[in-house]
């Protein structure tokens, strides 16, 4: 049975290289050309990584609309390998306005280079590549910042009054920009607020940022503040501003009302009796103590591992060569190869290395009726299996027992993880994070319970992480994993945190399994600490003396 397993972990050639550090990048791009003559582009960023040939997605900018000439307030975080050519590749999209997809978006250019590249030069700039290689007059710059190992973030909040208005039919729609200014006097955009439409007396939202974005760990940094009137052509117009440092924001933490005055300098120098074009003011000034992932890790959190696999007719027989089932003697099939990527890497932080294996969509024995949350080992009442060697030979043993039947249903396993989940989350302790693996060659049946199941687990300490197998269309699938817009119940309930990842295998089946190991957790020490830092709950017990503990992603 370990032939299979060992096969597997082979094939993956997972390399556990220790990360340097983390590298922040910051993107802005210059003249793109308009889409046609009536407007002009709604630009996004698709940062993506190389592995063995292939290209996968890291992350995406947010999408700036009617901009030639955006700074993304989105800023990349990615681990930096001194030891590894690290291959980046910078797409430009233009998303259309009704949907924030790529599928119906068009290709403006791309630019590659290489991490070292960015992080020896600091800031670098490159013209963007349409199809065919050929340079247009649009170009990319990439900036590159080490982050510090300052974890901690600050909530501020902002209103202002008495703003000038700008509209001649109504009244202004301010939106506010905060910029980080550099050592060389370059600005580096912070954060910028949502657009308050008709209000010459705006109250935005609050936000959180980390000190590292906001003023690189100096407090007393300069910080350019600047109000703009919102105008659907990207043609805003210019309010005012003001400078700040973030010291001086602290003393809103003392109960002391910190204001500025709105100041437009040309209306400094043409208007006589001109006093401020409005003034703004700090709402909110408030310290969070964010903690890392490695201090939960290091204080004892573990990772429930759980590995739900589809047993639906549509897979083939696994008797057949041709199923996605079939169990070759020494080369894994799809489901084993997800399977132990995922997994080698999961249990390093599981240290009773026990995990639950259930299937769903078969008919099981002895009465073989339909079951979507079967154990695998067929012990319902211990279904863990020893290892992923256990898993892999639970599921086996399993395959020549079951009748492969459906439908595709995923929302009973998801409710089964949730259950655990959801009695860990009332110790009110980071004692266990509990990350579901869902296998399946097909699209899901029971869309509207997922979404529901989903909607209800993110409130819980879980992650989701599906894997498409097979050559199927899973297209509708991407709705689940948030990233193109919030997931909402059938009741229009949005998720809290966005918990779900979902990537076809194939588009790994040329690059290193590897590859998608660090694709699909790479999101998973966000979402541990996202969860337990917005419960306020911190490490069970800090190591005075930290461990080198495995990287996840």
């Amino acid at each position: 049975m370990s032939d299979i397993y060992e096969s597997a972990a082979t094939t993956l050639g997972l390399v556990n290289s220790p990360c340097l550090t983390k590298v922040e990048l910051r993107v802005a791009c210059r003249g793109i050309s308009d889409r046609d003559a009536l407007s002009k582009p709604d630009p996004c960023v698709v940062l993506k990584m190389q592995s063995h040939g292939q290209w996968f997605e890291v992350d995406r900018t947010e999408v700036i609309r009617s901009s030639i000439s955006p700074v993304f307030s989105k800023v990349f975080t990615v681990d930096y390998y001194f030891e590894e050519v690290q291959r980046l590749r910078f797409e430009l999209h233009d998303i259309s306005s009704n949907h924030n997809g790529l599928k119906e978006a068009d290709f403006l250019g791309s630019m590659e280079c290489t991490l070292g590249q960015i992080v020896s030069q600091r800031k670098l700039s490159k013209a963007l590549l349409k199809q065919g290689n050929t340079s247009g007059k649009s170009s990319i710059t990439v900036t590159a910042e080490e982050l510090s190992g300052n974890h901690d973030y600050v909530e501020l909040a902002f209103s202002a009054k008495k703003l000038d208005d700008k509209d001649f039919f109504s009244k202004s729609d301010p939106f506010l920009e905060i910029f980080r200014v550099n050592d060389d006097g370059t600005g580096s955009l912070v954060h910028r607020t949502e657009t308050i439409m008709n209000n010459l007396n705006p109250v935005w939202k609050s936000f959180k940022v980390s000190l590292n974005t906001l003023c690189s760990g100096d407090q007393e940094r300069e910080l350019k503040c600047t109000v703009w009137d919102w105008d659907s052509n990207g043609k805003h117009d210019f309010i005012g501003e003001y400078q700040t440092t973030f010291k001086e924001m602290k003393a809103a933490m003392e109960g002391k009302q910190i204001q500025w005055e709105c100041i437009n300098p040309k209306y400094q120098v043409k208007k006589k009796n001109y006093r401020n074009s409005g003034v703004v003011m700090l709402t909110q000034c408030k310290i969070i103590k964010m903690h890392s992932f490695l201090d939960y890790i290091m204080g004892g959190c573990q990772i429930q591992f759980t590995v739900a696999i589809d047993f639906t007719a549509s897979n083939g027989d696994p008797r057949n060569s041709c199923s996605l089932h079939y169990i070759h003697p020494y080369q894994p099939n799809e489901y084993l190869k997800a399977l132990v990527a995922v997994g080698e890497i999961c249990q390093d932080y599981d240290s009773d290395k026990m995990f639950p294996a259930f299937g769903f969509g078969a008919q099981i024995p002895p009465d073989f009726k339909v079951s979507h949350d079967f154990a695998v080992n067929f012990d319902e009442d211990n279904p863990e299996c020893a290892g992923i060697q256990g898993v892999v030979e639970a599921y086996q043993n399993c395959l020549p027992k079951i009748q492969l039947y459906g439908p595709t249903n995923i929302a009973p396993i998801i409710q089964k993880v949730a259950n655990s989940a959801s009695e860990e989350m009332h110790t009110k302790e980071a004692m266990e994070y509990f990350i579901l693996l869902i296998l399946t060659d097909g699209v899901i049946t029971d869309m509207a319970d997922t979404r529901e199941a989903i909607v209800h687990a993110s409130h819980l300490p879980m992650s989701v992480i599906i894997v498409g197998v097979g050559n199927a269309d899973f297209s509708d699938m991407q709705m689940l994993d948030g990233d193109d817009g919030i997931l909402r119940s059938p009741k229009g309930e949005p998720v809290l945190r966005d918990i779900v990842q979902f990537v076809p295998f194939r588009n790994f089946k040329h690059a290193s399994p590897a590859a998608l190991a660090k694709s699909v957790l790479a999101e998973v020490p966000n979402q541990v600490v996202d969860y337990y830092n917005n419960k306020g709950i911190k490490p069970k017990c800090l190591l005075t003396s930290p461990s080198v503990m495995p990287s996840i992603g």
